[in-house]
């Protein structure tokens, strides 16, 4: 099981304020959406849980360890955040093998699945550069769940995916939500956002200003 904990976390940047004194408890087995307007801080908000943003005060608490303090990063994660990079020369498969190195923890067996279930065709040997937008941002998607990490944060995840690939990547984020797995999203869609989350957090000038709990079978 999984849990991060957020307490009082603030963050300013060049003296605008983007986090004010955020705190909220996030729990495995469930979906957590961030909705809010562009500048509202839903990214840095999932920049701080991901280990990738130091706050001025308060803490990010992932399973009883305090990010930048006990730990530099969440110690199972896969992260979407913003627009995805990968190396121009590379095939799909040849990049995530590359990422999955830096672990050592994840086969290439895993990484064919992760490619497979986003649509992607694991033995495609068009390299990153001939990639559609639509398949650059799978393949972002595949690199966050690929080896189902225990925490995976996705922001905008169905940006440039049509309406086949949009509920591919549905069905795809609720199976690993049933296996106890943690996931935060944000998406500008409130349609999509509520079909998929369990719980829903709403936030305005970087501050939590509302909390929904859907009840409804999303499943």
């Amino acid at each position: 099981m999984s849990e991060i904990k957020i307490e009082d976390l603030s963050k300013s940047i060049k003296g605008a304020l983007i986090l004010d004194k955020v705190s909220i408890t996030l729990t495995s087995g469930k979906i957590y959406g961030l909705r809010g307007k562009n500048g509202s801080g839903k990214t840095m908000l999932m920049r701080a849980m991901s280990g990738l943003l130091i706050p001025d005060s308060g803490s990010v608490i992932i399973n009883g360890k305090t990010l930048h303090k006990d730990i530099s990063f969440p110690e199972s994660i896969g992260i979407l955040i913003e627009n995805p990079s990968f190396l121009p020369q590379y095939t799909g498969f040849k990049n995530l093998k590359l990422l999955a190195g830096l672990t050592g923890n994840i086969s290439d067996d895993e990484i064919r699945t992760a490619l497979d279930r986003v649509g992607l065709d694991p033995e495609d040997k068009r390299t990153y550069r001939k990639y559609s937008l639509g398949m650059k941002q799978k393949l972002g998607i595949a690199n966050a769940i690929m080896g189902e990490p225990d925490i995976i944060i996705l922001d905008e995840p169905i940006n440039a995916l049509d309406e086949e690939s949009v509920k591919k990547i549905k069905k795809v984020l609720l199976e690993i939500r049933d296996k106890d797995k943690l996931i935060i999203i944000a998406c500008h869609d409130r349609e999509e956002l509520e079909y998929l989350s369990d719980i829903i957090y709403e936030i305005k000038d970087g501050s939590i200003v509302d909390r929904k709990e859907l009840t409804y079978d999303n499943a």
